[in-house]
């Protein structure tokens, strides 16, 4: 396992699904908060929208350069964990 291409793959994979979840909340923002609140066991998270906020493209890309980096990041560790783990020894190559 590569780290690089582990890293990027579930990078890519977090972006994607990050961007489908905030389309789906901008077309439909009461539906979003409903399913949400279901996934998290009653947790409200409307009370977390600032009143009157507007949709902005420069917070969406910041959170999704954030989400990024980081699935990057941990993609590659768990791919260099399982090589060290697995094999003994950390393969950067494969």
């Amino acid at each position: 396992m590569n780290p690089a291409k582990i890293g990027a793959v579930l990078s890519l994979t977090v972006g994607i699904g990050y961007a489908a979840c905030t389309v789906a909340f901008w077309l439909m923002p009461e539906g979003a908060a409903t399913l949400m609140s279901a996934l998290f066991h009653g947790l409200d998270f409307r009370k977390l929208q600032a009143p009157g906020a507007v949709f902005g493209f420069q917070g969406f890309a910041y959170a999704l350069a954030v989400m990024m980096v980081w699935s990057f990041a941990l993609g590659a560790l768990f791919a260099w964990l399982h090589a060290w783990l697995v094999h003994g020894r950390a393969e950067l190559t494969r």
